[in-house]
């Protein structure tokens, strides 16, 4: 099964868009599980694994940020490898790595993620050159986020400055990537923010089959509304994503699993005015 297929069946099976971002802050975490766990790296795991139950039914996909697993030391890697095996098999999982570098350490980034810790799909920074794609792009069941226009507001300090006869770096970023595409057996997809939607248009017109994960929607601002009118006419299929604004949900609360399972219901019900476009 290519990356697209599987992809597609995820969010026909679910009938969602959603991506739900697993970003186990430990300053954040719920009380009532904190009193209950006292090891770090066996507390996130927990999180994670509860977080994954009640929201699995309301999401095609998962993104854990590998910043919030490395930040544990040496078990953290350990502990994204069981959390990652706990994930149903239908879901896409994108590790958000962001990585982005040339030759054998690309090689190495991709031996780590695609072959050890199997997953669906990785996002990359491609500001050292688009070679940086190259350890990632010949296996069809994988597929590749590149960062085009991200949600925070430093997108204005490249991403948005004109570039190469385009009036943006990321309209450069999004017509490169469908070039290569066309060579490329993995899928070439883009990050582009939700909080962007103005400017997104222009960006995701240059590559209008590319697969798109859309941060920004939820405790970032993003509005759905302008989001769905920005991809009204895009081919590829989007997964947008909410982290804080799903995990944390009622995070003060002794029943805070309820709260984080209706924040997935909810924003998938939201997003329904996207997600219909992609399950017919």
């Amino acid at each position: 099964m290519t990356y697209l297929e599987k992809l597609e069946t995820a969010v026909k099976n679910s009938n969602s868009t959603l991506c739900v971002g697993l970003d186990p802050n430990l300053n954040l975490l719920p009380d009532a599980t904190r009193k209950k766990i006292g090891s770090t790296s066996e507390l996130v795991y927990e999180f994670c694994s509860m977080v994954v139950e009640v929201t699995k039914d309301h999401c095609a996909a998962y993104k854990p940020n590998l910043a919030f697993f490395e930040a544990l030391g040496k078990k953290g890697l350990k502990v994204l490898d069981e959390v990652i095996e706990i994930i149903p098999d239908d879901k896409i999982i994108i590790a958000d790595a962001k990585r982005g570098d040339i030759s054998s350490t690309a090689e190495h980034y991709k031996k780590a993620f695609f072959d050890t810790f199997n997953v669906d799909a990785i996002t990359l920074n491609p500001l050292m050159g688009f070679e940086t794609l190259d350890a990632f792009s010949s296996d069809e069941t994988k597929g590749v986020y590149v960062l085009a226009l991200t949600s925070n507001p430093g997108a204005e300090d490249f991403l948005k400055k004109p570039f190469e006869g385009f009036d943006m770096m990321a309209e450069y970023i999004a017509h490169t990537l469908f070039e290569r595409s066309i060579h490329t057996e993995a899928h070439l997809g883009m990050v582009v923010g939700a909080t962007q939607s103005a400017e997104a248009r222009s960006v995701i017109e240059h590559h209008s089959k590319a697969s798109l994960l859309i941060p920004g929607v939820g405790a970032q601002g993003g509005n759905i509304e302008e989001l769905a009118n920005t991809l009204a006419a895009h081919e590829g299929i989007p997964l947008i994503n909410s982290s804080r604004g799903i995990i944390y949900a009622g995070a003060e609360h002794e029943n805070w699993l309820e709260h984080v399972g209706n924040a997935a219901k909810a924003l998938k019900e939201n997003l329904s005015i996207i997600t219909q476009n992609y399950v017919g």
